[in-house]
């Protein structure tokens, strides 16, 4: 999508651009250029060098080599600040939001407005905010909200209309919809600004996306630009293969038929807690069951409640057959039920940043590998190359900072620590957010191992697809409640989006609870 009339000059040029930490090579040659009002897709799998490019451009980081134009003038910014002075606004994959601050303050700064004696005035901060969410349709935001309040969506968004309230003629936006529940508001106004003469660097893993609002792409692989391609004449597995060097294989998983009669792993019944209410099911030994819903319907609140993160208020969980109150996380190891959360924020409640990877995967096994209290270095590394090797995570990677990895690479690891515990039963929170189609393969794959071992899998994903793809049975939260019960072939994207948005609801399921 681009804006057509008048001359097609570039807004954007980028010219071998490189940048190396030590002996880690990130950008090891870039090139490609944006046009005026056009929205450009960067294509590439975690680790590709996608988000070292993204803060060269933003100004987070300085380039070693290489040079950018822009509007014609020689563009190096300084910093993010001097990113915005010059026109390139960027919404960052990992939110720059000041979480302890308000979305007034979140959106004034760095210039917070000032009234009598030169103090910060908060009726003013509060005026232009409530201005800028008008604009940008998010009304129904209170400026003096504390961005801790809101939800990861929310946020999202926040990050998102921060960026675009700065009038950019770049804007930069790194997976903006990896935790939306829909596109339609991002879209409206991705197409009021480019029909200004906003040009539009996209970055997504979801190539619907990428093909709904992009004519051109930028394809990167290990930190080089490989083609910028028109992807009205390249399919995905055309894509896939400038991404990964090879042709995508495709998935699939036979369902199981779920047997009703036998006791399941993991037994639901009338739970209350947070906003969940009276909800109830099952998650059979061998199977996968899947858990849809629009963001902020309870799931996370349900996930919490089975790993004892918040207390129930009423209701039974059983393991095994076995009634279980489950007080804690470390209660919930003991009782054989483990979340990963691959958390919706990964960096901030997933990782221990500054420790290695093989220390973060094997933080869930301390009693197998340490004697008397000490944790033994050999059994420690050959538990983390062991398990690396399940979860498809290269073994030169064991030995990082857990936080110089990709975020892809990262999930591996928080699932490989999960499968550390030898847990029967996995709850997954969204495992493939912000993550590359490679790597959602290798994560498939680990999960349909695990149920065909014998493993039960409870499943929340915001991509339907997946949940269509991999699940045995689908569940459908709305409003706190399971409002829709699918399974073998009823489980398809329309069937869960008429639920998801409380246009269908099973009578069998509304009776049961």
């Amino acid at each position: 999508m681009e804006v057509t009339d008048g001359p097609k000059r570039d807004l954007l040029e980028v010219s071998d651009l490189r940048k190396s930490y030590g002996p880690t090579i990130a950008v090891g040659g870039v090139s490609f250029s944006i046009r005026r009002g056009e929205v450009h897709a960067l294509l590439g799998e975690n680790g590709a060098g996608k988000s070292t490019l993204v803060k060269i451009l933003s100004g987070v980081v300085p380039v070693d080599a290489g040079s950018m134009t822009l509007n014609g003038t020689s563009y190096q910014p300084a910093s993010i600040l001097d990113a915005r002075a010059k026109g390139v606004s960027t919404a960052f994959q990992e939110h720059s939001l000041l979480t302890n601050l308000t979305v007034a303050e979140n959106l004034a700064l760095p210039t917070l407005k000032k009234g009598i004696a030169r103090l910060v005035s908060r009726r003013g901060n509060d005026q232009a905010a409530e201005a800028i969410l008008h604009e940008y349709d998010l009304a129904h935001f209170d400026p003096r909200t504390v961005v801790s309040a809101l939800t990861l969506a929310d946020r999202q968004r926040l990050e998102i209309v921060r960026a675009l309230s700065k009038r950019p003629k770049l804007l930069i936006l790194d997976e903006p919809t990896a935790v939306l529940a829909s596109t339609d508001w991002l879209f409206a106004l991705i197409r009021t600004e480019i029909a200004r003469g906003t040009s539009v660097l996209y970055i997504s893993h979801r190539l619907n996306e990428i093909r709904e609002l992009c004519a051109r792409g930028t394809v990167l692989r290990s930190g080089k630009s490989v083609a910028t391609t028109e992807l009205k004449d390249t399919d995905d597995a055309a894509i896939f293969e400038m991404m990964v060097g090879s042709r995508l294989a495709s998935f699939t998983r036979e369902r199981v038929v779920i047997d009703t009669a036998a006791e399941p792993r993991l037994h639901v019944n009338d739970l209350s807690a947070g906003m969940v209410r009276n909800v109830g099911f099952n998650v059979p030994a061998g199977s996968v069951v899947g858990l849809a819903g629009l963001d902020g319907q309870g799931q996370a609140d349900l996930f919490h409640a089975l790993f004892g993160l918040k207390p129930l208020q009423s209701g039974e969980i059983k393991i095994d057959g076995k009634a279980v109150r489950i007080k804690s996380p470390a209660h919930a190891l003991r009782a054989g039920i483990e979340v990963s959360l691959l958390p919706e924020e990964r960096k901030t409640q997933g990782i221990f940043p500054t420790l290695s990877v093989q220390k973060n995967m094997t933080l869930s096994a301390l009693r197998s590998i340490s004697s008397l209290g000490v944790v033994r270095g050999q059994r420690d590394a050959a538990l983390a190359r062991k398990v690396a090797a399940q979860v498809d995570l290269q073994e030169r990677y064991v030995g990082f900072q857990i936080g110089e990895l990709s975020g892809g690479n990262q999930q591996k690891a928080l699932l490989g620590r999960v499968l550390m515990t030898g847990a029967r039963t996995l709850l997954l929170f969204d495992p493939t957010r912000g993550v590359d189609v490679g790597t959602k393969q290798a994560i498939y794959k680990v999960i349909q191992e695990y149920a065909r071992s014998g493993g039960a899998v409870l499943m929340y994903s915001s991509e339907l697809s997946e949940l269509v793809q991999l699940c045995d049975e689908c569940l459908v939260i709305y409003g706190g409640r399971i409002v829709s019960r699918l399974e073998g072939e009823q489980i398809d994207e329309k069937a869960i989006i008429a639920a998801a948005t409380g246009h269908r609801e099973d009578v069998s399921v509304r009776a049961a609870a």
